[in-house]
């Protein structure tokens, strides 16, 4: 029986640089949204407004996706019949529920706060992965890994004191964070799945821009508006597409050939680009390099990549 090839997207120096360069376009996101916020004028109240731009940008994210994608195939992309159910569901948990609850979260939080408590993603993937869609089993290793980096994370919430009052915690901030890190856990699956049948880049693309409508049409019927007063508007606007466009791509094909735990284990840079890049510019200097933001940065790094770590031979098995 003839061997399969192994694709290059397998080979981890190439695993890691992608996965490297989408953890810079992530974490450029958290800071180009609030810096959104203030080019188009969106108050922490204006809802409708930040669906609307949230909208807007994974609308122009799906039309890059797909234009790029049909370029390097010679061939305008389209989905399989049989894919426009997946494509739904993932526009569901992707975008639409994802990013409704993450551009509310950051009209309310520190971009670096944003970054650690968003990191919750991989460690609830991880769940997800084994107790709903059973892809692997919980070990103890894993175990350890997500208390770890869920100590982070209780770390920059304020630990104890945030139960107590001491710690100013809302819903709207930290719990609304929180919420998109599940769903980002629940997309990361369904991409693992749905990309066995379709190809990932038309599974991006597509859901990107059904989702984007849904938040804009749902923006604009709640009053919403996106006032472009400057070309900085259209600037951010694009950029802030092109970082889905690109990253999201990426990690789906690398999801598509390889094991979700291998892929997870790189998201350990995504916080850490959160923080350096919202220290760098929003000037969160101040919380990116206190003790309480260090330290817990560190337990959620540590805790990614523990609970994505297996043996050498547990690996190659």
């Amino acid at each position: 029986m003839k061997k399969e090839k192994k694709s290059m997207w397998a080979w981890f120096p190439i695993t890691f640089l992608t996965a490297l360069f989408c953890c810079v376009l992530w974490g450029s996101a958290t800071p180009a949204i609030k810096i959104a916020y203030q080019l188009f004028g969106i108050g922490p109240d204006d809802t409708a407004s930040r669906i609307m731009l949230a909208g807007a940008r994974f609308f122009l994210a799906g039309v890059m996706t797909i234009g790029f994608g049909s370029l390097l195939a010679k061939r305008f992309l389209l989905p399989r019949q049989d894919s426009f159910g997946s494509i739904a569901v993932l526009s569901l948990f992707q975008t639409v529920g994802q990013y409704f609850f993450f551009f509310m979260a950051l009209a309310h939080i520190t971009g670096v706060r944003g970054s650690i408590i968003n990191a919750a993603g991989n460690f609830f993937a991880i769940l997800l992965a084994a107790y709903l869609f059973h892809f692997e089993k919980f070990t103890l290793r894993k175990f350890a890994g997500c208390i770890t980096g869920f100590a982070g994370i209780f770390l920059i919430l304020g630990g104890l004191s945030a139960f107590n009052g001491a710690e100013s915690v809302s819903l709207s901030g930290e719990g609304a964070m929180l919420l998109a890190a599940i769903f980002y856990a629940l997309s990361s699956c369904c991409i693992k799945i749905y990309s066995r049948k379709e190809n990932p880049v038309v599974l991006s693309g597509y859901q990107f821009m059904l989702g984007g409508s849904v938040l804009f049409i749902i923006g604009f019927t709640m009053s919403g508006h996106l006032i472009f007063g400057s070309i900085s508007c259209v600037l951010n606007l694009i950029y802030m597409g092109f970082i889905s466009a690109g990253a999201y791509t990426l990690w789906g094909i690398l999801l598509k050939h390889n094991p979700v735990s291998r892929i997870s284990i790189l998201g350990f840079m995504n916080p850490v680009m959160g923080v350096l890049l919202s220290a760098l510019f929003l000037g969160e200097n101040k919380e990116a390099f206190s003790i309480t933001g260090l330290i817990s940065l560190l337990l959620v790094v540590a805790g990614i990549i523990i609970v994505n770590t297996e043996k050498a031979g547990k690996s190659k098995r």
